[in-house]
């Protein structure tokens, strides 16, 4: 049998509201009865909780107290006085009267029909299936209503933990709190302390999809938390946490858990795909920088306006940032969608976390990758140090190994695509040298980078070729004349500087000279064979 304790713990009438001492409700209910009528105690069986207006009161609520000790003599479960209609409130004596005599006043809301609650109060205390099917379809319409009205994420989470009235949370992949039920504002411990012990569980939020897990707190006390996957990807979903599940009361079942589920993931994706439409325009934004800016024929574009609403401002100091997720053992060629996932994660934490560092920082998805780009718009001593450890603070949650390629700094947005392509460069070389530092910065190369690629032996052909007997020698003589040649290219054939260097007389440097055009057979003078000449000078140094 049913006490009327019972009754007030469903979430379903969680809006019901008791005046009286919790004491009281212990008395059992075996029916239900609305009515206006003063003498009901006289046409009613025992056990009956009372249902009304109080419509004949509303002028002198004082006359409830023989209605109460009529009920108290029939042994009555209860009364149950509508507010909203006749009266707004239950006078404070009548509360205490009721006190005395250790029966249980209940408030019942203005939005609440009392036909629909005896129907349904009624079927719970006959265990009916069919309030079972009724209370899933309250709880699919609410659900429902949720998703078209579009409640937000923290709304829902409230609403959801008023219904099956026990503390809920919800967590984004990163097991990061973004939501909790109000039952925490009366908590002695925030909602971050349990998942905190959740997660010092092995096991917890790996593998399995769903799962129930003890904790025991300081005081000794064992609860448990029972976790859910909300899937709105493939390999790392949100997750809702039910704290004390078993004690969700009848009707309340698995299925309003999963309804929850399901909405939680409609109501994700949908964000997730709004916020996808947006990134892209900003990728578009982008790209079509870079490309203009790369252009022989360009028009003046003030890039700042057009891209305020992307976040760009105006500043002395520009600078591209390319990040790539490193792949790993599980990030094989083979798993496109997991990368892309991975991708996607990353670039929301450093959206998320990297403003609290760096300001004005702006991020960019790349179009046709899974890498994304930072646009830092302020000056920043210690660049490095802020990625880094925002990438580690990353790899604590999820096992994701950051890279990152540094362009040069630019006082102009229209040198934008210049710190781009410096630092995307970066960012490839750290991947063929294998680097062991995960930030890599752009340095500015001469002439001898443009020969890297080559072999050794075509660039001892090349300098054999133009400088012939200067190219690798070994007798006094022909070192010194190449020692000239070289100075007096530098000095840019200037004989007095040349000779000012080396500490000889202006002659002297005239005769090296001219026995350096005899050795090549070419006039050093010539623009082409000067540059030539430069070239295999630098390549050859090793030789000198």
């Amino acid at each position: 049998m049913k006490k009327l304790t019972d009754l007030l713990a469903i979430p379903r009438f969680s809006g019901l509201r008791l005046l009286t001492d919790k004491t009281s409700t212990q008395k059992p209910v075996e029916s239900i009865e609305i009515t206006e009528t003063p003498d009901i105690a006289h046409y009613i069986p025992e056990k009956t909780f009372i249902l009304t207006t109080a419509m004949v009161y509303k002028d002198n609520q004082k006359e409830l107290f023989p209605l109460i000790d009529s009920l108290v003599a029939k042994n009555a479960s209860g009364l149950g006085i509508k507010i909203g209609r006749f009266l707004d409130t239950v006078d404070i004596e009548v509360i205490a009267y009721a006190q005395t005599l250790g029966f249980p006043i209940v408030e019942i809301p203005a939005t609440i029909p009392l036909g629909r609650l005896m129907h349904q109060l009624l079927n719970v205390l006959w265990n009916t299936k069919t309030e079972q099917l009724s209370y899933a379809l309250d709880i699919q319409k609410r659900f429902s209503s949720s998703l078209i009205n579009d409640v937000s994420i923290a709304r829902f989470i409230a609403d959801f933990g008023q219904i099956v009235n026990t503390p809920i949370i919800l967590l984004n992949p990163f097991k990061k709190v973004i939501a909790h039920s109000k039952h925490f504002t009366k908590m002695s411990k925030p909602a971050e302390y349990y998942i905190h012990e959740l997660t010092k569980k092995i096991g917890v939020f790996t593998g399995e999809k769903s799962g129930t897990i003890p904790i025991t707190d300081l005081n000794q006390k064992t609860s448990q938390i029972s976790y859910f996957a909300i899937e709105t990807s493939s390999y790392f979903p949100y997750y809702l946490v039910v704290l004390n599940p078993e004690a969700i009361p009848f009707p309340v079942s698995e299925f309003a858990i999963e309804q929850a589920a399901l909405v939680l993931s409609f109501m994700l994706y949908k964000n997730q795909k709004v916020q996808e439409s947006l990134e892209d325009l900003k990728t578009e934004f982008l790209t079509r920088m870079i490309e203009y800016q790369q252009s022989t024929k360009q028009q003046q574009k003030d890039w700042l306006d057009l891209g305020k609403t992307f976040g760009l401002v105006k500043a002395r100091h520009y600078r591209v940032i390319y990040v790539a997720c490193q792949p790993t053992e599980i990030t094989q060629a083979t798993k496109v969608k997991y990368q892309k996932e991975e991708s996607e994660l990353a670039y929301q934490w450093f959206t998320e976390q990297l403003p609290h560092r760096i300001k004005d920082t702006c991020l960019f998805n790349l179009k046709g990758s899974n890498h994304f780009a930072i646009l830092v718009q302020h000056k920043c001593e210690q660049l490095e140090a802020d990625l880094t450890e925002t990438a580690d603070a990353l790899a604590a949650c999820l096992p994701f190994k950051i890279t990152f390629g540094v362009g040069t700094v630019y006082e102009s947005i229209n040198d934008l695509a210049s710190s781009f392509i410096e630092a995307k460069t970066a960012y490839e070389e750290r991947k063929s040298q294998n680097s062991s530092s995960s930030v890599t910065f752009y340095h500015q190369k001469g002439m001898r980078s443009l020969f890297e690629k080559m072999s050794p032996e075509d660039i001892h052909y090349f300098c054999r070729t133009i400088l012939k007997e200067l190219a690798f020698p070994q007798e006094d003589a022909l070192i010194e004349l190449r020692k000239t040649l070289r100075y007096y290219l530098d000095f840019q054939c200037e004989i007095t500087r040349t000779a000012k260097a080396l500490f000889v007389h202006r002659n002297t440097i005239k005769y090296r000279i001219e026995q350096c055009q005899k050795l090549l057979g070419k006039n050093v003078h010539d623009p082409a064979v000067s540059l030539d000449l430069r070239l295999a000078l630098e390549l050859s140094e090793e030789g000198d």
